[in-house]
């Protein structure tokens, strides 16, 4: 079992950074592909960025340049830090443990608006 819990998210302006956080459990944390994902109202869950145990990452096109993720293995710990954020980064922000292509556990959420 492996639980997932996110934190840092909030209200931040048009062209402001967040940075989100994912403490995990389990003692296998380094070799977890971790993802983030994101759900706005009214859409499907999406793939923002992952990071493998090896530290290779991948982003969604709509975030690359923008959005950076990582990880401290020592700390069991999964990042996204978001920068130039835009109206359209609106949505509930998921940490995710990945099994291949699937994940087979979820955090909670975090929610994340940019408005001004």
């Amino acid at each position: 079992q492996v639980q997932l819990v996110e934190s840092g998210g909030g209200l931040v302006q048009p062209g402001g950074s967040l940075r989100l956080s994912c403490a995990a459990s389990g003692s296998a944390f380094s070799m977890y592909t971790m993802g983030w994902y994101r759900q706005a109202a009214g859409k499907e869950r999406e793939l923002v960025a992952s990071i493998t145990g090896g530290g290779a990452t991948n982003y969604a096109d709509s975030v690359a340049g923008r959005f950076t993720i990582s990880r401290d293995n020592t700390k069991k710990t999964v990042y996204l830090q978001m920068n130039s954020l835009k109206p359209e980064d609106t949505a509930v922000y998921y940490c995710a443990k990945r099994r291949g292509y699937a994940v087979d556990y979820w955090g909670q959420g975090t929610q994340v608006t940019v408005s001004s």
